[in-house]
């Protein structure tokens, strides 16, 4: 741990070694000397010489020209030795989420550099940190959605992020407006449309902090997949309307018609950003179709086209991060299909190291540029602000949880709705729009107090988040990863929801699902997934999806090995060996039982109308020519209820006896063995229909009886 922490100062100095060197005055840098004629220069171009040595040097420095990937590799790896040393600090990250340690190493680098240059360090930029720090984390999101979750609940997800942001930029720049008329004398210069700007930048929540927060505590699915969609789709409509307001700024004057293309423009960057992320997902997931010979360029195609999407996005000014969120889930079924393991477990791994390196420069550039010489304080505005942020999103998280809890199965409860309110974090994304801002006299102090508003959710909310779930007993994540029966019961519900909704004429989102994967099914997958790599058998398909995900080690599953039983843990060779076992065994149970589903259900019967069905009642024609006794009316409910039963409650079999003892005949009339009442038996051969009558001279058949499994046992 003393090793790391010493690793880190090392770098913290080779980082300032630079600026040293950067800030040493021009008049003790050596002079160049004359270029001699030789060199075919007149003497006039004498000034413009360069310094040539007069003798061979054995070593010398060019630190420019290689100091920009020299400052960038220093500064990756600091950030890489703290997330390093963080994981080592013993019981430190059980109190202290990685965020806020990550903030507290750049506030001492910071402090250290301005320390030794008497001058602010440098800053994260806008540029730097949308076109390259902010992909790989919403990609990494994006591909490793749980779609299941996400889809389930799609429209709360909507309505918290559209709505509620809607709720939450509104209510704060109309309420700091409120505050500035009423603060005439230090803030009267700033207008509403200034405020509706930093509430729109304000009320981001930034999915890296809230993702750093919650993947810590392991809250249930249900919540955690709330939080997360809503902060990701969160960012997407807050950076329209920053757009949007900036645009207000700066037109002369704003009418009722820029407010009604104002509201088409955020439809349509929404909606152009989805389409073209959709696009570029059907176009990776062709790709990776003709990758079957060159595998190891195979994992390159995911990234170049998502980050392609995002670009093209920010090109056409529409959402990047809708666009990018869009690509990864659109493309991720398909290009695992197509590529091999090695290829899955490249891409999974890199965008984890991708994502993890951004998450941590980024909050190492929080702490780094927060030490400045461009804050203004305000104590009205700037408690205001973080009092309304509080009020704002828990009043709206409270009501707009009332109305959908209307509409959903499963309710959002008032505990989790509490942490909802309170995981509101703020980041980097408000920290970058608000340097966006074009210059005004009260810039400076929407910068302080939007650094006051990160570093309170930070650190404030960020440390007892956790203490809070606690106390409230919030239900956690399941530990241990499905099982391939808790796989297969699971879809046996879909379809049995979805056949239900079908045929009540109930168009919900099993209906809807159902239609999904019956159009999936029968053509994207055929035309997006290679002919050897079409998976027979949707068991196997589960299987495979479950070894994914076991590989991919999200779940952080305890050990499958109950540590109360003295037997050993299997070996990797053996737990290879029982997987081609799992994976042959259901490909070949595939292959002799065919699937199907409730959509070709009736193909398949209609299809098999050649073969002559076996009817229970075939075999009674032959069996009444050998009964000697009159039977009553209970022998023919019997007879009818048995009748409807299912073949698969049956079983088929040649019977050796003659006669079928009943038994709702009576015992003693079985016994005496009388004359068979010739009346009785023609009226039994007249209720027998004539399709079912054996033809005259023809050999008599085998008799067949189905006999219940409950009769067999007795």
């Amino acid at each position: 741990m003393a090793a790391l922490w010493t690793l880190s100062l090392l770098l913290s100095a080779c980082l300032l070694w630079p600026t040293c060197l950067a800030l040493t005055p021009p008049a003790e840098l050596p002079q160049p000397h004359n270029l001699p004629p030789s060199l075919g220069l007149n003497s006039s171009d004498v000034s413009l010489s360069v310094d040539l040595p007069m003798a061979l040097r054995v070593f010398s420095v060019d630190y420019h020209h290689v100091q920009a990937p020299f400052e960038i590799v220093l500064w990756i790896m600091l950030a890489s030795l703290a997330k390093l040393g963080f994981h080592w600090s013993g019981r430190v990250p059980a109190v202290v989420p990685e965020s806020c340690l990550l903030i507290m190493v750049g506030l001492l680098v910071g402090g250290v550099i301005y320390g030794v240059r008497h001058s602010a360090p440098p800053t994260l930029s806008a540029d730097a940190f949308f076109l390259f720090l902010l992909p790989p984390i919403v990609l990494d999101a994006g591909y490793f959605l749980p779609g299941r979750l996400f889809f389930e609940n799609l429209g709360t997800i909507l309505w918290y992020a559209v709505l509620g942001t809607l709720w939450n930029v509104l209510g704060i720049g109309l309420s700091l407006y409120g505050v500035c008329l009423l603060a005439q004398s230090s803030l009267g210069d700033v207008s509403l449309l200034h405020c509706l700007l930093f509430g729109s930048l304000i009320a981001a929540v930034d999915p890296v902090a809230v993702l750093s927060v919650f993947q810590e505590m392991h809250v249930n699915e249900q919540l955690h997949i709330l939080v997360f969609g809503e902060s990701l789709l969160n960012d997407a409509v807050t950076v329209v309307l920053y757009k949007l307001f900036e645009s207000f700024l700066r037109l002369p004057s704003v009418s009722g018609l820029d407010v009604l293309l104002g509201g088409c423009r955020v439809v349509v960057v929404g909606l152009g950003g989805l389409f073209v992320g959709l696009f570029f997902g059907l176009v990776a997931a062709l790709t990776s179709r003709f990758t079957s010979r060159a595998q190891v360029i195979a994992p390159l195609f995911v990234f170049l086209y998502s980050y392609l999407s995002y670009l093209t996005s920010e090109m056409l000014h529409l959402s990047g991060i809708m666009a990018i969120v869009t690509c990864a889930v659109t493309m991720k079924q398909y290009v695992e299909a197509n590529v091999s393991e090695r290829s899955n477990t490249s891409i999974q791994y890199f965008l984890k190291m991708w994502s993890s390196v951004s998450e941590t420069l980024i909050f190492i550039f929080l702490g780094v540029s927060t030490i400045q010489d461009v804050h203004m304080w305000s104590w009205p505005f700037v408690c205001s602000t973080l009092l309304l942020c509080l009020i704002w999103r828990a009043t709206g998280v409270l009501l707009l949880t009332a109305v959908v809890n209307k509409l959903r199965r499963n309710t959002v409860t008032f505990r989790d709705q509490f942490i909802i309110a309170y995981g509101g974090l703020r980041g980097a994304i408000c920290f970058s729009l608000v340097f966006l801002i074009d210059d005004f006299p009260k810039k400076r102090l929407f910068i302080t107090t939007t650094i006051v508003v990160i570093l309170f959710t930070v650190f404030v909310q960020g440390m007892t988040i956790k203490p809070l779930v606690e106390l409230l007993d919030v239900k956690r994540k399941k530990r241990a990863l499905p099982t391939v029966s808790e796989e297969i019961h699971s879809r046996l519900i879909d379809h049995l929801l979805a056949g239900i909704e079908d045929v009540v004429g109930y168009w919900g989102q099993h209906y809807w699902k159902d239609k999904f994967e019956q159009f999936n099914k029968k053509y994207l997958r055929r035309f997006l997934i290679r002919e050897d790599h079409q998976a027979r058998s949707s068991i196997l398909r589960v299987y495979q999806e479950l070894e994914r995900r076991e590989q991919r080690g999200d779940e952080e599953a305890p050990p499958l090995v109950d540590p109360r039983s003295n037997s050993r843990p299997l070996l990797p060779e053996e737990m290879d060996s029982i997987r081609r076992i799992l994976s042959r065994n259901l490909q070949n149970f595939n292959n002799k039982t065919p699937a199907y589903s409730r959509h070709t259900l009736h193909q398949d019967a209609t299809t098999d109308r050649t073969r002559k069905p076996l009817y229970r009642h075939q075999s009674l024609g032959e069996r009444y020519t050998y009964i000697t006794q009159v039977e009553d009316a209970e022998f023919n409910g019997c007879r009818r209820v048995r009748a409807g039963l299912s073949r698969s409650h049956t079983v088929c079999a040649i019977s050796p006896r003659p006669v079928l003892q009943d038994s709702s005949v009576p015992a003693a009339s079985a016994q005496t063995g009388g004359p068979v009442d010739p009346q009785s038996s023609a009226a039994r051969e007249e209720q027998i229909s004539p399709q079912h009558q054996q033809p005259v001279g023809r050999a008599p058949k085998k008799q067949l009886s189905f006999v219940l499994e409950s009769e067999k046992q007795q």
